[in-house]
Formats: structure tokens, sequence, C-alpha cells
């Protein structure tokens, strides 16, 4: 295999070039439409692709599209527990100086998961199992993901999963989802309003630097996190998120 000017692999390299580039069509693509946004030639993707597609990294579909094989779910999950792994003790200095539970989520295959958590000393404290899959419309973690992203993506996304209501405080519209996201992505942070679970309220701060969107919470009974609360303590939040970020980028 030829190697890059940077010293790696460049086959290997081009290989990851390729299924970022199928993730980053949502998914799925055709040939030419990866030979369009790679600038590879036609004979080096199809070699590529076919090889990712015999390890089972990539699928093909009858309509002979190309899409994100089920071999990269393994990988994936095992990354994000990595991730929930080496970003605990941030989690655990974030509750020490707030006193709530604070989790960590990502964004995958439209879900948010859950990937750590550590809780607070408080005898009434939330509890989120490490692994839970919630649609993003519904969660303060979810609505600060999706806030970084861009409207038209998030549209797609809440056509794939739906906006069913978790609560009666849940977002079910898109069209006033969308205002409210572009609010969060001014202010830096999301709130969940008893939108996920009535009595609980949230802060959530995107995470930036990482493969998938993620983010921080704090979460708590709303008659603990109450508004002067809140402004208190999502600076915290904002302050943690940027350390995760920064370590990221560093690492």
């Amino acid at each position: 295999m030829a190697q890059s000017t940077s010293g790696g692999v460049q086959s290997l390299q081009r290989a990851f070039d390729l299924l970022e580039g199928l993730a980053d069509a949502g998914g799925e693509a055709s040939l030419s439409e990866l030979a369009s946004s790679s600038g590879l030639p036609m004979p080096t993707i199809h070699r590529l692709i076919r090889t990712l597609v015999s390890l089972g990294y990539v699928r093909q579909h009858t309509n002979r599209r190309y899409a994100l094989g089920s071999r990269l779910i393994r990988l994936g999950e095992n990354a994000g527990r990595q991730f929930g792994t080496w970003t605990r003790p941030l989690l655990a200095e974030l509750v020490e100086e707030v006193g709530e539970t604070a989790n960590l989520a990502v964004l995958e295959n439209d879900e948010v998961v859950y990937v750590a958590q550590v809780p607070s000393r408080h005898s009434m404290r939330m509890f989120t199992e490490v692994g839970r899959r919630l649609l993003p419309h519904g969660t303060g973690v979810g609505k600060a993901m999706l806030a970084t992203l861009p409207a038209q993506e998030v549209r797609e996304l809440l056509r794939r999963t739906g906006m069913p209501a978790y609560t009666p405080n849940t977002y079910g519209d898109p069209e006033k989802l969308l205002p409210h996201l572009a609010e969060i992505a001014r202010r830096g942070y999301a709130l969940d309003e008893s939108e996920q679970e009535i009595g609980v309220r949230c802060i959530a701060v995107p995470i930036f630097g990482t493969a998938t969107p993620a983010a921080i919470s704090v979460s708590g009974p709303e008659t603990r996190l109450t508004d002067e609360v809140v402004e208190r303590v999502a600076p915290i939040v904002r302050r943690v998120a940027e350390a995760v970020s920064e370590t990221l980028r560093s690492g």
C-alpha cells in the first residue's frame, strides 16, 4: 500500500475518508457521489469500497448505492464506552461543584445514547441508565447536540425519527423546535423543562471536537434547579464541556 505524504498509509487514509464521506452524506451514497465529494478516481473508490464491503464496514443496496455497514456499530459502541470512561473524572468534578447528577451522551443512529453518569449525593437524585437510548428532540443533551447541526440536517433527522411526546412539554413540531435550537446555539446551553420526565430539569452543553455529536448535562428536580441556580450552574457546565473539548483537541 502506498505511503501518504504525512507518513501514514494512503490507502487506509482514503478508506476512512470514504467512510466519513458516507457518514456526511447521511449514511448512504452512490460511487459517483463519493467520487465527487472525495476527488478520488473511480477505480480507486471502487477498489476501496469493494474491500470495505467484504469486511462488513460498508454494505451495498440492491439499487447499487452504498451505506455504512453494521460492523461499524460495535466499533462505535466501544468507542463510546471508552469516551465515557475517560470523561468520568470531569463529570465527578462537575457533580462535586454543582451537587446534581452529571451525564455524558452521544448522538448515534439518530438517537441519544447515555455513555457515562456520575450521580448526585442527594437522596432524591436523577438516574439515567448508561446505554439508555432516547430521541434527541425530547432531551436536554439531545437539543444541545441538535443545536450544533445545520437546520436541514435536523429536519431530515426529525423526519426519520418522528417527534413522539415523552411528556406534555416535549416539542412535537419541527417549526417550533428549530427556532428554539437557534436560541440554544446563541445562549450556549439547552434546558430540558420537564420535557423528558415531569418534575426534572436539565442543563446541557455540547462538546466540540468529537467524531459524533456529544453533550454533557446536569439534571435534578426542578425544585432545586431553579432559575437562579441555572444562572449559576450553566457557566460551570460550559466550562467542563470546554475542558472535555480541549482534551480532545490536545489528545
